[in-house]
């Protein structure tokens, strides 16, 4: 059963010609009407179906428009052109800090992070032990997120995300910021996910990863489809590409 639809999808962006260097030499320049923006078309007609359950991985260069190509998924970007249909809820780790405010303690920052994946104060409470002592974050969990590195911040998103078994994950590169063994941690809650039916899709550079947890994979080559397919010809292509 196909759980995410993408139909020629297009995103072009408006990006200045100008560097302008603070507020006010943008506004000089918008009064004056001097601002030129040039179109950049981040993603080309893309079109592609996940099933349920699946495991996919997405690859390609830093600007490729993998992380676009998320947001339009999520629901943060809406595409140019082209269409995206979703069955099912998704939960998002696509930016550190999204969903967080860096001025509360990490604490706080649990309930409000469950709060907007949509659950209620009770329930964050009532696994509040169990997403403390899976972040390994009990000793900083009364300080200011503004004072955790990303390392810190992404163990609180991925233990909030991952609470209950959504169905549909996106991660995007999130699991490279954690040490090794954090990594094997996270990499395990996503196949005990996998084996219930939950559909993940996973942006990362780091190809042995891909290469342990996905079943299929698109690569990305400049806002174009270069390749989707199975995991293992995909995968091998891009790591001979002169490029990857």
């Amino acid at each position: 059963m196909t759980i995410i639809e993408v139909n020629h999808v297009n995103m072009h962006f408006n990006m200045s010609k100008h560097r302008v260097h603070n507020l006010k030499e943008y506004v000089v320049l918008a009064l004056k009407r001097q601002l030129v923006y040039e179109d950049f078309q981040a993603l080309h007609d893309i079109t592609f179906t996940i099933e349920r359950g699946d495991v996919f991985g997405i690859v390609g260069l830093n600007g490729s428009g993998k992380s676009t190509l998320l947001k339009i998924i999520s629901g943060i970007l809406k595409p140019t052109t082209g269409s995206v249909k979703i069955q099912g809820t998704i939960a998002p780790l696509i930016e550190l800090g999204a969903g967080f405010d860096l001025e509360l303690t990490a604490r706080e920052n649990i309930f409000l992070n469950g709060a907007v994946l949509g659950h209620s104060h009770d329930y964050i409470r009532s696994r509040f032990d169990e997403i403390v002592e899976f972040s390994e974050m009990a000793e900083f969990i009364d300080v200011p997120m503004k004072n955790y590195s990303s390392g810190m911040v992404a163990r609180i998103g991925f233990a909030v995300a991952t609470l209950t078994s959504p169905e549909i994950l996106i991660v995007d590169e999130i699991l490279a910021v954690g040490d090794y063994l954090f990594q094997e941690k996270c990499e395990k809650r996503i196949r005990e996910m996998m084996s219930g039916g939950t559909t993940v899709i996973i942006v990362s550079h780091a190809i042995d990863q891909i290469r342990r947890l996905c079943k299929h994979v698109m690569w990305l080559e400049k806002g174009h489809i270069k390749m989707i397919g199975e995991m293992q010809p995909v995968t091998d292509a891009y790591m001979t590409h002169p490029q990857a």
